[in-house]
């Protein structure tokens, strides 16, 4: 029986994308790879035969693209596909942990790079998950030699489109001043409410400079 003939609840796809990948076996998840059977041959019967024919899911996650090849029913088409698709778990399986935060440090830390040196002010987001990795760095505004924008709106909808569950902040002061100003007071109370509003958390808002950093009051996490 071809894998469209059966019962929409019982096709891979739809298994998937109501129970999720760990319902599916692993012939089940290979099918779905290939997109299709040969003449005959259902997706999830060509996909068991590649399995078999390489040895198990270990041998097949190291097989290059020209060795499913051998498998009938299998064209350059089908065997990229496996093949890219393995390749790209073992890319992100070699990538380094994304750097954590946890505290006001950790937010100066990661915008540093994006302010030391910097003759005008610089608006950096610190842009993380919900276990507190860390998606993205952003620089959102760039203004004079005392201030920069904070665009509220601009922030949260950067934030959002990332994919982010909590955020911070952080700018610098050529100057070499730490203490905030009542801008930067404003615009963190302003931050908490908005974030709020969407769901999102405002983790902490700090002031950077060349030699030192100061977390502004009312901000989230502590140093």
């Amino acid at each position: 029986m071809r894998v469209k003939d059966l019962p929409p609840t019982d096709q891979p796809r739809e298994r998937l994308l109501t129970s999720g990948a760990s319902a599916l076996a692993d012939r089940e998840l290979l099918a779905l790879l290939l997109g299709s059977g040969s003449r005959g041959v259902s997706a999830v019967e060509l996909a068991s035969q590649v399995i078999a024919h390489c040895g198990d899911l270990g041998e097949l996650s190291r097989s290059e693209a020209h060795r499913l090849l051998a498998v009938p029913g299998v064209g350059p088409a089908k065997a990229a596909r496996v093949a890219a698709a393995f390749h790209l778990v073992r890319r992100a399986q070699a990538e380094p942990e994304r750097s954590r935060i946890t505290c006001s440090a950790d937010i100066a830390a990661a915008a540093a790079p994006l302010l030391h040196g910097y003759p005008r002010e610089r608006l950096v987001v610190v842009i993380c998950d919900p276990r507190g990795a860390v998606i993205r760095r952003v620089v959102i505004s760039e203004g004079g030699s005392d201030h920069t924008p904070a665009p509220v709106r601009d922030i949260i909808t950067t934030v959002l489109v990332s994919g982010g569950a909590a955020f911070g902040l952080a700018h610098n002061h050529p100057s070499g001043s730490l203490d905030p100003s009542t801008a930067d007071l404003q615009v963190t109370a302003r931050l908490h409410e908005a974030a709020d509003t969407v769901g999102l958390r405002l983790l902490d808002h700090v002031i950077v400079t060349d030699t030192a950093w100061r977390r502004i009051p009312d901000a989230g996490l502590q140093s």
